[in-house]
């Protein structure tokens, strides 16, 4: 499928969208969003890297909704016959992380304690750290979990907007990696644009006109 410009989201707009999403309106709830979105990237990992030849999925989750649909996708993905674990170094307090959490221990998803650790035991990285939120300079305890996936051959499979990427303009600091797939939600981003990876998909075409 070919894009227009004006399909690609800026900030503000796709910040907007979901915004309106869950207003009276429209009349979706965040976890039905998030549920939907971390479908979306399980049956988009399905599709590209089959159980078979690649089971071990080390899903990087960050403390905002990028990370619950990291831990949605994880949960799906153990269903699906994965071997998925959990790089989680800043969990919220927030019922609903902690919810989705508990999902995922049910299921028996480990949690590793160290990056290195999880890049040795895996085939296959979900990128669920920073998403249309992000701005300004990466903190700890993620700078340096984003500058091993800098290193490694591993593919990523980004969700929405590449870790340290701006959202319209791309990696512009050179502090974000190049994933090899990138799973857009509602809309590709401005920075989508510059993604060079092998595989785009757009997940969450649920929304109305």
């Amino acid at each position: 499928m070919s894009l227009r410009v004006s399909d690609y989201l800026a900030q503000k707009a796709s910040q907007d969208i979901d915004k309106e999403l869950m207003s009276p309106k429209c009349g979706f709830v965040v976890e039905q969003l998030m549920e939907l979105a971390g479908l979306s990237v399980a049956q988009a990992v399905c599709k590209e890297y089959p159980v078979a030849t690649t089971p071990r999925v080390l899903v990087c989750v960050g403390p905002g909704n990028n990370g619950g649909d990291g831990l949605v996708a994880a949960r799906h993905l153990a269903h699906f016959g994965y071997s998925p674990s959990l790089l989680y170094p800043k969990q919220p307090n927030k019922e609903l992380y902690q919810n989705l959490l508990l999902q995922c221990r049910m299921l028996n998803i480990r949690l590793v304690e160290d990056i290195d650790y999880g890049l040795n035991s895996t085939d296959l990285i979900i990128d669920a750290i920073f998403g249309v939120s992000f701005s300004g300079a990466v903190r700890e305890p993620f700078g340096s979990v984003i500058n091993k996936l800098k290193q490694t051959t591993i593919p990523i499979v980004s969700i929405d907007v590449p870790s340290g990427w701006d959202v319209e303009k791309g990696n512009l600091s050179g502090v974000g990696f190049e994933p090899e797939m990138l799973v857009s939600l509602t809309a590709p981003k401005e920075c989508a644009k510059l993604f060079k990876g092998k595989y785009h998909y757009v997940g969450g075409r649920f929304i109305p006109p």
